[in-house]
């Protein structure tokens, strides 16, 4: 069982992840993302729908950091804007 700060940091790890596929158009789809990753599909949407379930990986989140922009503020503590300039 997640903790309530780690369900909000997971939630807005499928927040970025949403901003990236819907308006940024960095990725294509989830589904892109998480064999880009080799994450299996199918747990990851699991997780998404329920953020309290354990299995969420932090590498996940250097992901965003790493290769979209994300800000490592925002994505830990929800605070400042969610992407880097």
């Amino acid at each position: 069982m997640q903790t309530i700060d780690s369900q909000k940091v997971n939630k807005r790890f499928f927040e970025a992840l949403a901003v990236l596929v819907d308006q940024r158009k960095k990725i294509r789809t989830v589904a892109e993302f998480t064999e880009k990753y080799d994450i299996t599909y199918s747990n990851f949407l699991r997780l998404r729908k329920e953020p309290e379930r354990d299995g969420f990986q932090l590498a996940w989140l250097t992901y965003l950091v790493r290769d979209f922009g994300v800000r490592p503020e925002w994505l830990l503590m929800g605070e400042g804007k969610m992407f880097k300039r």
